[in-house]
């Protein structure tokens, strides 16, 4: 079992702190929201049309932070419009990290992945919350493969290429398509942690 995680992004010049923590009932609104964009809608497969997908989605990652095989984290900015250290209570976007790797790729490693809501986009917020988690994940856990984490997204995605790479995920193969869900080319990205 797994004990809930916060983790903390320091501001930088021009942008605000993170916080990064599991997602509650609270957050069914701004959950909402997110999965209304028809950017996000593009490359997830998951669809949360209503508040009672939205919860069953928030009671299905507290199930599986407890089994310690996924760890999924809101995204909040730290004093975005106050320049004060206090957290605002609407995540901009969300971190996950599967310990479990995916069974239909034999030898593939625990995975990263990522989303921002519209507002936040372009600010460096996927970026310096993805290195908090991959550190954190790199630090504290039991990764399928020790040391190594994957990213998987479209090859057409090319914010999300962005992302990767300003977060040391090198490119590593093209896959193919893997139709229905995947039509298109993917990239598979890995950070190998440097002792």
């Amino acid at each position: 079992m797994t004990t809930a995680v916060n983790l903390t992004v320091e501001p930088a010049p021009g942008r605000p702190g993170l916080t990064l923590r599991p997602w509650t009932a609270r957050d069914v609104p701004a959950l909402l929201a997110a999965y209304r964009d028809p950017h996000l809608r593009r490359w997830l497969l998951l669809r949360l049309e209503s508040a009672a997908d939205a919860h069953r989605w928030v009671e299905e990652q507290h199930e599986a932070w407890a089994a310690g095989t996924w760890f999924s984290f809101a995204v909040l900015e730290t004093g975005a419009d106050t320049g004060t250290d206090t957290v605002t209570d609407h995540p901009v976007g969300n971190v996950v990290l599967k310990v479990e790797p995916d069974s239909s790729r034999p030898g593939a490693a625990s995975e990263v992945g990522y989303w921002t809501d519209p507002g936040a986009r372009g600010r460096g917020v996927a970026p310096r919350a993805l290195e908090a988690v991959s550190r954190w994940a790199f630090a504290s856990l039991t990764l399928s493969v020790p040391g190594r984490l994957e990213l998987l997204h479209a090859a057409a995605n090319e914010a999300s290429c962005r992302v990767a790479q300003k977060s040391g995920y090198a490119l590593h193969s093209v896959l193919p398509p893997f139709p229905p869900d995947y039509p298109g080319e993917g990239h598979l990205h890995v950070r190998v942690d440097k002792p």
